[in-house]
């Protein structure tokens, strides 16, 4: 079995964590800046740092350190749980264990169906991906199995890199078969031999559970070159990556995965077609694979029947720390925000809601008023906002407009890839502007526009295309607040 790959030397400087040190470190995370006033002296130790680290996956509990180990409450909040069902709260558990409780069903039940079979449930699933974007599963996996070429690519994106969201790394510590079984599916359906798992260097309890169950998965012929006895060939590797939010954007991560500098590539040619090592390529974010096995086993109507009419299925959120009852939950599409905050999350422990960020930094803050609002893709894109990962951070009236605007920038700045002007040196210039308000200056309105509208039109991917979407919406939602830190 290939071990864990590593990004050549040449690109090392690139990334924040070339030697993958963590230990001790203080999370800089939004979710940890929500919490930043009860542990200040951690949050000063984050941001203290000469790198920022963000972000450690433990935003029920910020602000969080390395080595902190409190799992997430984990808990269901629909008629047919897809993702929770099979977890056990065990990171240790074998794939004996997992079989005994149900896994592997979809693959038997796939191996011996045309490779079009899973293609179609998916389809009628509606199944959209879980990672940002919500583009259909099916047209994905349809567009890599109509492509020619000598060999294609299945890859996990678990570059779970949104503060705020920990909704991967938990699939991953407690139950990772369910997505081994779901690329072993997707290399047969698309005629792939090998899969990658793309994972964040900042999760190292996951990757000592993926490396132990890839394992286990050769020794019981589930990897190699007869699955399960039959005539289909795939091998799987992990691969860590060493600190870069960036690498979250596809082609970014297959750069990553070649040992190439992680920029963003130019599209087209679209990576169904020209992706990793310029074959064709599949590339979905752990929660969609995850999905996949229950879809193939209970069929895609079962799955179209939960949801709304574009925003099929479950869904799971991460609830940040300022929650009474923080934690992992999975839900059907359709419930309202202010259910989601009011009877899954307890509302806040303490102070009163500023708002609510879902989908990470790159997407707005939705304002009290909102919440009735459905969790629902074309529902949160009209209002500015976005499902995105699903992690859902409370901000208390503690976090002053201002504040927050200076965090967002601030780690946009850091993570930018310094490929585009805009974003190269607008977000850093926009966290300083902030930072300046915060201590009693004021920024230039027609600056803030300038900058705003060359991150939308100039930047080539969405990092400071996102960006500039939480700037709109913060003018949109909190235009009064936004208004008197400008002259």
């Amino acid at each position: 079995m290939p071990s864990p790959a590593r990004p050549l030397p040449a690109c090392a400087s690139f990334y924040h964590l070339p030697n993958t040190h963590i230990t001790g470190r203080a999370c800089r995370g939004l979710a940890c800046f929500a919490a930043r006033a009860d542990a200040p002296q951690r949050w000063q130790q984050a941001c203290g740092s000469a790198t920022s680290l963000y972000c450690l996956g433990q935003c029920h509990q910020g602000p969080a350190q390395a080595g902190d180990h409190a799992s997430p409450v984990i808990r269901t909040h629909c008629r047919q749980p897809v993702l929770l069902t099979t977890l056990s709260g065990k990171p240790d558990d074998s794939l004996a264990c997992y079989q005994q409780r149900g896994g592997g069903a979809a693959l038997r039940m796939l191996l011996p169906l045309p490779a079009s079979a899973a293609i179609g449930q998916l389809e009628t699933a509606g199944l959209r991906g879980r990672g940002g974007a919500g583009f259909p599963a099916a047209r994905k996996w349809a567009a890599v199995a109509a492509a020619g070429g000598v060999q294609k690519y299945v890859v996990a994106n678990a570059d779970e890199g949104d503060p705020g969201s920990f909704s991967d790394k938990v699939l991953l510590e407690q139950n990772p078969f369910q997505l081994i079984e779901a690329m072993i599916i997707a290399g047969i359906t698309l005629g792939a031999t090998q899969g990658y798992i793309y994972l964040r260097c900042e999760y190292p309890a996951a990757a000592g559970v993926l490396q132990q169950a890839i394992r286990q998965a050769y020794a019981a012929g589930w990897l190699g070159a007869a699955v399960l006895g039959s005539s289909h060939h795939f091998e799987l590797q992990l691969v860590i990556g060493h600190g870069s939010y960036l690498c979250g954007e596809e082609t970014a991560m297959l750069n990553a995965i070649e040992g190439q500098r992680p920029e963003v590539r130019l599209r087209p040619p679209q990576i169904s077609e020209h992706g990793l090592f310029g074959q064709p390529t599949l590339v979905n974010n752990v929660e969609t694979l995850c999905a996949v096995p229950w879809i193939v086993e209970h069929g895609g109507a079962a799955y179209a029947a939960m949801g709304t009419a574009n925003s099929k299925g479950t869904k799971l959120l991460s609830l940040n720390s300022l929650f009474n009852r923080p934690g992992l939950y999975e839900v059907e599409f359709g419930i309202t925000i202010r259910q989601i905050v009011d009877e899954l999350g307890g509302g806040l422990r303490r102070g009163q809601l500023k708002g609510v960020m879902i989908g990470g930094p790159l997407a707005g803050i939705m304002p009290p008023a909102l919440l009735d609002t459905p969790l629902d893709y074309e529902a949160l894109h009209a209002i500015g906002c976005a499902v995105g990962h699903g992690g859902v951070i409370a901000f208390a009236d503690d976090s002053p407009i201002a504040a927050i605007v200076a965090e967002v920038f601030r780690f946009g700045a850091g993570e930018s890839c310094g490929k585009c002007t805009p974003c190269h040196l607008g977000s850093p210039e926009l966290a300083r502007s902030f930072e300046a308000v915060l201590a009693g200056a004021k920024m230039p309105r027609q600056r803030w526009h300038e900058l705003i509208a060359a991150l939308a039109d100039g930047s080539l991917c969405g990092h400071g295309r996102g960006l500039a979407e939480f700037a709109l919406a913060i003018e949109r939602h909190y235009p009064q607040e936004l208004a008197t830190c400008f002259v």
